[in-house]
């Protein structure tokens, strides 16, 4: 089945494709993951409009991205200035001589047809001391428990029609995610949760514009998510090559 990727980018009547708060969560994902940076040059694959990019420009010195949808591109590369080389590709077709030592793989798993075949060609990509940092929406997340007892879902790893509509193949808990990435031959090192998370990202977004929330509750949702993974926003595994079979 074909798939049209700028059509998955765009925002519906009821579900933008992505919130402030997604773009909240890029600073939390970077300080958990810094403390395993590799020295060296990073790979992005999925960029949407690249924020995340941008924010990956400020740490490592080559940034390359590999994005599926043209109109994705086009706005990243205006957003960053034309400093990172862009590869207009799906992860399938994706071929490169070079090697990279930091690869990120940020809410992007969840929207693969074959996330396994696609997670071991990534293998190959890595340089020998590199480091593969994959994040994905959490299916037990509270706020997507509390939806399921409300009704509005059918169960934690349902696929909704708007989560559909935007590409989203599978729903992830911490499980199911580091099952994929051992099934890949990938070795992980760490793995964890990124802010607790009770509310909707619309609920977020509308609760900080009104100065129901704070930022300074974030960052105290961001600490409890250390001690409770299982229920934060998102859920991530950190890995690395691992040996060959």
């Amino acid at each position: 089945m074909s798939r049209d990727y700028n059509a998955e980018a765009k925002d519906h009547a009821d579900h933008r494709y992505a919130y402030g708060f997604d773009y909240l969560m890029h600073d939390y994902m970077l300080k958990t993951f810094a403390p395993f940076f590799v020295n060296g040059n990073a790979l992005e694959l999925g960029c949407f409009e690249g924020n995340f990019t941008k924010k990956l420009l400020e740490r490592f010195p080559i940034v390359e991205a590999v994005e599926a949808s043209s109109d994705c591109i086009a706005i990243a590369s205006n957003n960053v200035g034309g400093a990172v080389k862009f590869h207009h590709s799906t992860f399938e077709t994706f071929k490169s001589d070079q090697r990279y030592d930091n690869i990120f793989l940020i809410h992007t798993l969840e929207h693969l047809d074959h996330s396994v075949a696609v997670l071991s060609r990534i293998r190959q990509w890595l340089s020998d001391r590199g480091r593969l940092f994959v994040a994905t929406p959490n299916a037990r997340a509270a706020s997507r428990q509390i939806a399921v007892n409300m009704g509005l879902i059918k169960h934690a790893a349902a696929v909704t029609d708007a989560e559909a509509a935007h590409g989203h193949r599978t729903t992830y808990s911490l499980d199911t995610l580091t099952a994929d990435v051992r099934a890949a031959n990938l070795q992980p090192v760490t793995h964890g949760g990124v802010i607790f998370k009770g509310l909707a990202n619309f609920q977020i977004d509308a609760a900080l514009k009104a100065g129901i929330i704070s930022k300074e509750y974030i960052d105290g949702c961001f600490e409890l998510g250390r001690v409770y993974p299982d229920l934060c926003s998102s859920i991530y595994v950190i890995c690395e090559r691992g040996t060959d079979l």
